[in-house]
C-alpha cells in the first residue's frame, strides 16, 4: 500500500500562484508514476500531470502546459505541482495519485483509472 498526503491549497487571485505537495508513505517503490488530477464540481476527475519517479519523464494537460510544472524530490518522496497564472476555471479539488503500472507510455497516465492510490485531496480555489 501506499499513503498520498496532499498540502498547499488554499484560495488566490486570478493570475496568482500556488505550490501543491504530495507526500508519499508506506510501499513507495511501487509508484512509478506519480500524478495529479482535479474535480470541478459537477465535473469528472481530470487529468492535471503526471511524472516518472526514476526518470522525472513530465506530461501535462492541454490546458495547463506553460502555467503549471510537476516535479519531485526523491529524497523526501514528495511531488510538487506549481501552479502559476491561475485562473479561475482552476478551481477544483486537486488529487494526488500514484500508478504501479512502469513505462507504459504517456496517454496511459492520462487516464485515472490506471492510478491505484489517491490522496484524500485539497482545494484549490481561484478568484476573479
Amino acid at each position: 500500500q501506499v499513503q498520498l498526503v496532499e498540502s498547499g491549497g488554499g484560495l488566490v487571485q486570478a493570475g496568482g500562484s500556488l505550490r501543491l505537495s504530495c507526500a508519499a508513505s508506506g510501499r513507495t517503490s511501487s509508484a512509478y508514476v506519480r500524478g495529479w488530477f482535479r474535480q470541478a464540481p459537477g465535473k469528472e476527475r481530470e487529468f492535471v500531470a503526471a511524472i516518472s519517479w526514476s526518470r522525472g519523464i513530465t506530461f501535462y494537460a492541454d490546458s495547463v502546459k506553460g502555467r503549471f510544472t510537476i516535479s519531485r524530490d526523491n529524497s523526501k518522496n514528495t511531488v510538487y505541482l506549481q501552479m502559476n497564472s491561475l485562473k479561475p476555471e482552476d478551481t477544483a479539488v486537486y488529487y494526488c495519485a500514484a500508478s504501479s503500472s512502469p513505462n507504459r507510455g504517456g496517454s496511459y497516465y492520462y487516464t485515472r483509472w490506471n492510478y491505484d492510490y489517491w490522496g484524500q485531496g485539497t482545494q484549490v480555489t481561484v478568484s476573479s
